[in-house]
């Protein structure tokens, strides 16, 4: 059978296949499951094949990988225009077909077992945070409908909730007061499991050398670390550290026409957890930068002195993504000059 390349749209229990010859006609158009997928693709001839980057697209590429298949992974954004007329699955998987054969096409790396572990621990530590928000803030609702206001951050409220809870003195009715000593104790397990998981991925940034070397940049912990490793593993997918930095949304929005270049905000496109991972650590280092004597701190100060804070901040991101993507795809230490204080 002639085939040149094969789309699969995936779901969560049927899979739709289409395969197109050298000519771009249909050859194959077919419906399976996923134990009838793989038992077909397995008795095929090595292919390429794509899919759409999505959930269940990692594994199912690893096991069509493992027969022999050359799998490739694509944006759903990029599979768009390739899709003609009315959309069903079948014209999905076409679609899929026609764009995994183009040259200039962008592919997403399929992620190793490692990465998705760490992966799932940073999407199950953010889903914590969030709800701990949640929790702090109802907290502090109910407690100024009771005239009772504390400063901004959690620190203060979770010094006084004991105090709260055992003065009879306060404006509380006792079904509030039960309900207030609901929320605390959820807080209390919320911050339990959110170290926990933080616990465990520093241990797995101490025994990774790619972690550890990330870690040698300013502003770069264990979290930043192991999202970056968990996001893109080696680096391979990018060609130079430009197209990471865009790949995160960390350059203008650029909207030109006529000859006449026009930037706008930041494109906030790709991984925006990493990216704010990315932004929490040029705020630190923005803290810090002043005990910097070498040529980083030299240009963050000359940058702070000519722009805005937040401007400041986002460039700061943008060169350490750029920098931890030189560290991973070269396999190199972070060579900077000695930070030393200032007498």
């Amino acid at each position: 059978m002639d085939i040149a390349s094969i789309g699969i749209d995936l779901g969560k229990t049927t899979f739709h296949l289409v395969a197109l010859n050298h000519q771009g006609k249909v050859v194959v158009r077919k419906k399976f499951s996923r134990q009838q997928l793989l038992a077909f693709t397995a008795n095929l001839q090595p292919s390429l094949m794509g899919m759409e980057a999505c959930s269940g697209a990692h594994f199912l590429g690893a096991a069509l990988r493992g027969q022999g298949h050359d799998v490739r992974l694509i944006p759903a954004q990029f599979v768009k225009p390739f899709l003609k007329s009315n959309k069903n699955d079948f014209l999905d998987a076409e679609a899929i077909a026609e764009a995994v054969g183009r040259g200039n096409m962008r592919f997403v790396p399929i992620k190793t077992d490692d990465q998705l572990d760490l992966q799932a621990l940073h999407r199950v530590r953010d889903r914590l945070v969030h709800r701990r928000t949640a929790v702090i803030n109802q907290i502090r609702g109910f407690l100024l409908e009771r005239g009772i206001a504390f400063a901004k951050g959690r620190t203060k409220l979770r010094d006084q909730m004991p105090a709260i809870l055992e003065d009879a003195e306060q404006n509380l009715t006792p079904r509030l007061r039960n309900l207030l000593d609901h929320l605390w104790h959820e807080w209390k397990q919320l911050q339990t499991d959110i170290e926990a998981i933080s616990q465990e991925m520093e241990l797995i940034c101490d025994a990774d050398a790619a972690c550890q070397r990330l870690r040698q940049i300013p502003g770069v912990g264990p979290l930043v670390a192991t999202a970056t490793v968990a996001a893109i593993g080696n680096g391979a997918a990018f060609h130079k550290g430009r197209e990471f930095a865009a790949w995160l949304g960390l350059i203008p929005r650029q909207y030109s026409t006529g000859g006449k270049a026009r930037l706008g905000g930041i494109s906030k496109r790709g991984n925006s957890y990493l990216r704010r991972m990315f932004v929490h650590g040029a705020r630190a280092v923005l803290l810090r930068v002043k005990y910097d004597t070498g040529g980083f701190g030299s240009w963050v100060r000359q940058l702070e002195a000519r722009t805005t804070r937040n401007k400041v901040i986002v460039a700061i991101a943008n060169k350490l993504a750029r920098i931890a993507w030189a560290v991973l795809s070269k396999g190199v230490d972070y060579r900077h000059a000695p930070v030393c204080t200032q007498v």
